[in-house]
């Protein structure tokens, strides 16, 4: 059978000849919607066991069916099934190549069904599976870093606000900032998966069935919670689409802020960590050059994420329900989301493993910029009960009186702090230091080193959980 006879037939009798070809090439998505080939076999070999169950179709027809559906996996998966761009979609291909398999047992297979509902639920089970994998990914890098958090929980370094330095932190508090980050991510994933986890199989073109369906036993056969409520809903829904594209944006977003991080710590002017040759590149000219670029392309591809994400809310955002055909649109843009999102998260993942964290470096860079001058304002509210903007006008004139006389706060003498202040005893030099800065702020969630490793113990049990 020509391809031109096979699409004509598939069209329906309406159609006396096929597409133009520029029709053809517009309306073709086979190019790409191949990918959910599995997703829909199985939703039409659920579909068919449903259908003999309820006495629609003949358990004969059944069985052909599902012997040619599972003959068609097998060909694609071997290489061997030819796609045609004149059958547009996964689901014509396949459903022609039933034909060619079956003969005419294959036309029952979509009864009581329409592409609308076939492509929804093929394409939710694709997000919802990909979700999964998500959520396994940021799980590994989640766990990543509480390991590094756990080998530096008492590792000084500054903390930086405006990127200038600020208040002396540890290493292990700055990873355990990451965790927080992902950990968010990861319970949106989740959140996404219960919201999208119900089966729009049945609802048909847009007004469900008048055949005795049963659409309880295709959405467990499938693996969903439930079957969705609202027919005409559920084929013009792609809110699950457009979460994953959120979820994977604002995910991009902190791994590109990590990944800004890296190559700022990477320099020789930071000199905070070094990177692995695995996750490295050098210079075609110049030899002394070791490149991140692995955190760069990370940073880079958040854009090409956010882009994703911008285009599917503008093709969705004038649609009237329920299906139309600008929906194709959403495939593309989920599927390299979802392939870019995956490429980071491992990449990240094994970019933390394996860095080399510098603490000598770090150490020396969290005593610089007068990084314990907040440390000195506490002590004069606390200790010698000035008000706060009193003391921090007495910590002002101090840190320039040790720019004057270019040495860190802890070098000035008591007797140069009494001529700020005459009260100041000789106590003021337990906060000076970052390491005695850092144990100090043991308040809950603080950069203490016991803070860290309790939150590292606490995030140690929520993840055996998740």
């Amino acid at each position: 059978m020509s391809d031109e006879k096979t699409s004509n037939q598939m069209w329906g009798g309406r159609f006396a000849s096929g597409p133009a070809a520029v029709m053809e090439a517009i309306n073709a998505s086979i190019g790409f919607d191949r990918k959910l080939y599995s997703q829909d076999i199985r939703g039409s070999i659920a579909h068919s066991e449903m259908l003999a169950e309820k006495g629609i179709i003949s358990a004969e027809d059944q069985k052909a069916i599902a012997h040619g559906l599972n003959t068609i996996l097998r060909e694609i998966e071997d290489g061997s099934f030819s796609f045609s761009t004149r059958l547009e979609d996964i689901h014509m291909n396949v459903e022609a190549r039933l034909a060619e398999l079956i003969g005419p047992a294959a036309g029952r297979l979509h009864t009581a069904r329409s592409r609308n509902d076939q492509v929804a639920v093929d394409f939710r089970l694709w997000v919802k599976e990909e979700a999964q994998r998500t959520a396994q990914a940021l799980k590994r890098l989640i766990g990543v870093f509480l390991d590094r958090a756990d080998e530096h929980a008492a590792t000084v370094m500054p903390g930086f606000t405006h990127l200038q330095s600020a208040q002396p932190v540890t290493f292990g508090h700055h990873c355990m900032a990451y965790v927080e980050m992902f950990a968010r991510d990861l319970s949106r994933v989740k959140d996404a998966i219960e919201r999208m986890d119900e089966s729009p199989l049945g609802a048909a073109a847009l007004a469900g069935t008048g055949f005795p369906i049963d659409r309880q036993m295709t959405a467990k056969a499938l693996g969903f919670r439930e079957p969705t409520r609202n027919s005409i809903d559920s084929v013009s829904d792609r809110d699950f689409a457009l979460e994953f594209l959120s979820i994977a944006s604002i995910c991009g977003i902190h791994l590109s802020r990590l990944a800004e991080e890296i190559v700022i710590w990477s320099t020789p002017q930071f000199g905070f960590v070094r990177l692995s040759d695995q996750f490295s590149t050098g210079s075609s000219i110049m030899p002394q050059k070791k490149n991140p670029d692995a955190a760069e392309l990370i940073r880079a591809k958040t854009g090409r994420v956010n882009g994703h994400l911008i285009g599917l809310l503008t093709v969705m955002k004038g649609l009237p329900l329920a299906y139309s055909k600008d929906m194709q649109e959403d495939k593309e843009a989920v599927f390299d989301a979802a392939e870019s999102l995956d490429l980071m998260l491992t990449a990240m993942a094994g970019m933390v493993a394996d860095m080399t964290i510098n603490a000598e470096a770090m150490k020396k860079a969290a005593g610089s910029g007068y990084s314990t001058a907040t440390d000195l304002a506490d002590w004069l509210v606390r200790v010698l009960g000035l008000p706060f903007r009193e003391a921090h006008h007495v910590t002002g004139k101090t840190v320039a009186l040790a720019e004057s006389r270019k040495v860190a706060l802890e070098k000035l003498s008591l007797a140069e702090l009494q001529s700020i202040h005459p009260d100041i005893t000789d106590d003021v030099f337990s906060v000076l230091t970052v390491q005695k800065s850092v144990r100090s702020r043991t308040s809950y969630g603080g950069t203490a080193p016991t803070q860290v490793r309790q939150q590292i113990r606490a995030w140690r049990k929520r993840l055996a959980r998740a």
